[in-house]
Parts: structure tokens; C-alpha cells; sequence
């Protein structure tokens, strides 16, 4: 075997020039795969990120998952029933203190009940319709990030302020608003609501800062016309990768439809999956293309130490062994650019992570990247096989070389 290596890295040491051009396509294909990696990896978690601090975990509504049967579809199998109004209930969850006791004795995470409901905010002949979440203070800093992203104010000024809200700065802009601004909240019931601003947050998410008011959970129920009213238990779990299944596990316990932010952003999750796939060809396509440099340089070899196999094939060597020399070139010449190309991507990616975005749609960020050991293995792996495969080819070809044809100099 130590022959087998001697013969292979001395064609690989002599042909200098060549090898170097194989070795920097491989490395330029790896680099750019693992700073592709990183770029689309890091975004999509960072978007995941904020949207998971922005919405709930897991929400609890007052609302079933499937339309209630009617009483005669349960009474005769052949009975189909539609268009009929269907029974009207009562808005709210039932006994929603005993569900929150029971959901904590088991949910590893925090529990907040809250009041949601839809209102029209008027300023200066200016109307927005806008989401009220009647929070409670003590609770929403365990199942949110509200308190580190209020800008101006804290929640506990909802405690002492009348009728107090906290609106997002993209609302606070378009309005011309400024805290302690008065405005009125018209609701559905069309019964307006002087109330006067609190605070001012900002979560990054464009349609929540435009769109959503929080406020004390007796404020939004008397914009829902309803006292004691909670129809929504938000959940902040431990790990926000569990939100599915327990979701699930709520849903079959208390009844009501609990919604992982999983399933509530499912057309988001189905981008960011034809994206992945989108990238992944991209990155085989970069490597494959570098491959054909190297199948090149380990057909050159081939062709030019014709003499140097018949030789060798006469000394005995097996076919095997001649073909395993080609390949044991092709694999040196992937190693080297897996290793050139493993530094050139981290170094890529660290650059791209001093790049700077300033849009005036939100504040200055940097480019949002990870540093994953699986996207340096996965690219040297696909670069190595690559090269392995595009050097089993001509090395076929040598191992298949008649040695008395050659060295009576027949062509």
C-alpha cells in the first residue's frame, strides 16, 4: 500500500501546475457551498427566531378545530344536515382559570391568559383597525419578549395609567403619535374608548408594529363587551421545537383548537423548505462542476504515463492496484481543496458576517450567519465523493491498459 501512495502522490507532485487548478476549483466549489450554508441557514433561523419571540409558542382559542355535528347527524347515520345556523355560544373559554391550572401543572413552559379582540384606532381623523391583546403584566414577561422590546415605557405603567396602551412604532408613525397621546378605540359594538398611550415597542415584525395594542386584560374586555372574558391561553414553552407536539397533547386535553406557531406560519415553514432544496442543488451543482476538474487532470495523467501502467502491469501490479493509484490521486486532489476550501468558506463567512444592512425599513443589521461543523463536513464529503467518482473513470480506463500493446508501441 505504501508503494500504491509513493506512485500516486508523485504523479500529483509532478504534474504542480495541474493539480493546483483542481485543487482551487474543489476549494472555490467548497468554500462558496459552506458560505451558502451558513448565509441561508443563519437567515432562516434568525427570521424563525424573531417570529417565534414575536407570537406565542402554542395559542389556546375558544374556538373548536372541527364545525360541532348536528344533533341529527349524531341520531341517524344516513342524516346529512347543511345549512343550518348553528348553535350560538357564548365567546370565551370555559373556566379559564381551572384550564391555566391544569396546563401548568404539566406544560414545561410559562401560561398567560389574555383577551383578543379588533378595534379601530382613531386619531386626528385618522382611522386603523388594530388587534387589542389584553395581556396581564405580571405573566407577559414569562410567554413573551414584549419588556425587551418596549422602546419607551414598561408594562407596569399599564397598572397606573387609565385606560392604558402600549402600541408598536410603526403604528406610533403612521398616526403621528407620541406618548401620553389620547385616542379613541372604536370597537365592534361601535361604543368608543378614550385611551392614552403607555409605551411604545418594537418587535421587528412590520405587521405587528403597524397592528397590534396591548393592554390590561379588563380594558380589552370592555372593548369586547364582555367582563371576565379570556379567549385565548398563550403558552411559551421551554423549547419552541416541542410546540407541535404539545400542542397536540393540549388539544386533546382541554378541547379547544391549540395552534402550534408552526402550523400558524405553515406557508412560511413550506418556503423555507423549496428554499432549502433550492440551495442544496445549487451547492451540488457547484461542486459537480469543480469535480470535472479533477476527472480532467486524472485523465491527463492517464493518458500521459500510458507507458508507466504498461510498465507496471508487466512488473505484476494488479489491475486493482493500478486503479486504486488513480484513485488514491483523485482522493488526494479532493482532500486538498476540501481542506483550502473548509478555510476559504470560513473566512468568506466571517466576512460576510461584518457586512452591514441599512434599509429604511428597519435598523442597521448585519448579515445573519451560522457556523455549522455539518456544513464544512457535508461540503468536504460531497467534494471528496465527487472527486472520487470523477477519478474511477479514467482510472478504469488505465487499469484496463494491455501492457505487451504499449511496449511493442501499438496505439
Amino acid at each position: 500500500m505504501n508503494l500504491v501512495i509513493h506512485i500516486a502522490w508523485t504523479h500529483v507532485r509532478h504534474r504542480l501546475r495541474q493539480t493546483l487548478v483542481g485543487t482551487l476549483g474543489i476549494a472555490t466549489g467548497v468554500g462558496f457551498s459552506i458560505m451558502m450554508a451558513s448565509l441561508m441557514v443563519g437567515s432562516q433561523r434568525d427570521f424563525i427566531t424573531t417570529l417565534v419571540d414575536t407570537l406565542p409558542h402554542v395559542s389556546v382559542k375558544d374556538e373548536q378545530r372541527h364545525v360541532p355535528r348536528q344533533p341529527a347527524e349524531d341520531a341517524y347515520a344516513a342524516a346529512a344536515i347543511s345549512g343550518l345556523r348553528p348553535e350560538e355560544l357564548r365567546p370565551g373559554l370555559k373556566n379559564p382559570l381551572a384550564l391555566i391550572a391544569a396546563l401548568e401543572a404539566w406544560v414545561p413552559g410559562a401560561v398567560a391568559p389574555s383577551v383578543t379582540t379588533r378595534a379601530i384606532v382613531r386619531y386626528a381623523g385618522r382611522d386603523m383597525s388594530a388587534t387589542i391583546l389584553g395581556i396581564d403584566p405580571k405573566r407577559e414577561p414569562k410567554v413573551s419578549s414584549l419588556p425587551k422590546n418596549m422602546r419607551i415605557g414598561s408594562l407596569e405603567l399599564l397598572n397606573s395609567i387609565p385606560n392604558g396602551i402600549i402600541v408598536g412604532d410603526g403604528l406610533l408613525a403612521k398616526l403621528g403619535l407620541k406618548p401620553g397621546t389620547t385616542v379613541a378605540l372604536i370597537p365592534v359594538s361601535g361604543t368608543p374608548l378614550d385611551a392614552r398611550i403607555a409605551g411604545v415597542f418594537h418587535s421587528g415584525v412590520k405587521a405587528v408594529d403597524e397592528g397590534q395594542i396591548y393592554t390590561l386584560t379588563r380594558t380589552a374586555q370592555i372593548l369586547a363587551g364582555q367582563t371576565g372574558l379570556i379567549n385565548e391561553i398563550r403558552v411559551h414553552l421551554d423549547d419552541a421545537m416541542e410546540s407541535r407536539t404539545i400542542a397536540q397533547l393540549i388539544e386533546a386535553q382541554v378541547g379547544y383548537k391549540s395552534l402550534s406557531w408552526q402550523e400558524a406560519n405553515e406557508d412560511l415553514m413550506s418556503a423555507f423548505m423549496v428554499r432549502n432544496v433550492i440551495m442544496f442543488t445549487v451547492v451540488g451543482a457547484i461542486l459537480l462542476v469543480a469535480s470535472f476538474g479533477t476527472y480532467n487532470i486524472v485523465s491527463t495523467i492517464t493518458h500521459e504515463k500510458t507507458r508507466d501502467i504498461a510498465i507496471m502491469k508487466a512488473l505484476g501490479l494488479p489491475r486493482k492496484t493500478v486503479r486504486r493509484i488513480f484513485v488514491l490521486e483523485a482522493l488526494m486532489i479532493g482532500l486538498f481543496g476540501a481542506v483550502l476550501g473548509s478555510i476559504f468558506g470560513y473566512f468568506m463567512t466571517w466576512g460576510l458576517s461584518l457586512v452591514e444592512i441599512r434599509t429604511p425599513f428597519a435598523d442597521a443589521t448585519s448579515l445573519p450567519v451560522i457556523y455549522s461543523g455539518w456544513h464544512y463536513l457535508g461540503a468536504s464529503a460531497v467534494a471528496m465523493a465527487s472527486s472520487i467518482i470523477a477519478g474511477f473513470l479514467p482510472a478504469r480506463k488505465a487499469a484496463a491498459v494491455y501492457p505487451v500493446d504499449i511496449i511493442r508501441g501499438a496505439t
